[in-house]
């Protein structure tokens, strides 16, 4: 991992200036994803529950304080936003036109039940906007990454990292076939009642960010996420989803923004693949 870097956010980061903070981003997920394996593999999670009814465990911490000190370290101009900062108010962050937005454990309900389906979620944030972004799964070894003008990738363990984009709508006994990504735990009737126009679609279902990461790599067609997150959960995915294709936009099909309000809360949102297919004319908002 490369020394302190002299770039300030008043700069407009060139594609040079890209790349480079996107392979230090992989590198510190990476290590997260090691500091966080430490505690997969104990018997002890430690887990506590924080004040809005979320799980918390050392393995969060250890993967928060691994990333935020390199970053201060790397970056020093560039401020850390993470799902396990404290102090930070609206009336601070609201004046950073750069920030990092940082998941340091995104799944942990999935880390605990150790399904293996939770991520590291790094996001580089200019004026409100995701523009580069990293989500690396500790377990599976399997990195996703992106950056504004770079394109999209996915590296699985030493293998090399390949190009990754949405895919056009297949077609079964001449119609159109949709794969759906739906959550374990929130809204399937609300997502059934969203797909009622389609001709035919299965569903399946993911932890964490990599639902979203199945849109951008082709497997899937759409995620809509109809319960609440947090700018955290979906800032890595946005840079990673547009670089490959697609859109994360929110249900009135508005850009989705970080950073730029009192509350962190996302609204609703879906992450839609093919570019080319009329979803607003065919999806079904159902009402909330």
């Amino acid at each position: 991992m490369s020394e302190s870097k002299n770039i300030t956010s008043e700069k407009i980061f060139n594609q040079t200036q890209l790349e480079q903070i996107l392979e230090d981003l992989i590198g510190v997920a990476q290590a997260a994803g090691q500091a966080i394996l430490k505690i997969y593999n104990s018997e002890d999670f430690q887990v506590k529950i924080k004040s809005d009814d979320s799980p918390l465990t050392q393995a969060d911490l250890a993967a928060h304080n691994t990333i935020v000190s390199v970053l201060e370290n790397l970056y020093p101009e560039i401020p850390c936003l993470s799902e396990e900062s404290t102090g930070i108010t609206f009336e601070e962050r609201k004046n950073w036109e750069t920030c990092f937005v940082i998941d340091p454990l995104d799944g942990t309900k999935e880390f605990i039940v150790r399904n293996d389906d939770f991520t590291v979620n790094i996001a580089l944030v200019v004026n409100g906007q995701s523009i580069l972004g990293v989500i690396h799964a500790p377990v599976l070894d399997t990195t996703y990454y992106a950056a504004q003008g770079v394109g999209a990738f996915k590296k699985v363990e030493d293998e090399p990292a390949k190009k990754i984009t949405v895919r056009k709508l297949k077609q079964k006994d001449n119609k159109k076939h949709f794969v759906v990504v739906a959550s374990r735990r929130h809204g399937l009737d609300k997502v059934e009642q969203m797909c009622q126009n389609f001709d035919s679609y299965e569903l399946t279902s993911r932890g964490s960010s990599l639902k979203m990461c199945l849109v951008a790599e082709g497997i899937a067609d759409l995620y809509p996420r109809l319960a609440l997150t947090s700018e955290w959960d979906t800032a890595a995915a946005q840079a990673i989803v547009e670089e490959a294709g697609g859109q994360l936009v929110q249900l009135d099909y508005s850009n989705m923004i970080y950073n730029q309000k009192e509350s962190l809360l996302n609204p609703f949102f879906l992450v839609l693949g093919d570019s080319d297919y009329d979803w607003k004319s065919n999806l079904v908002i159902p009402e909330l």
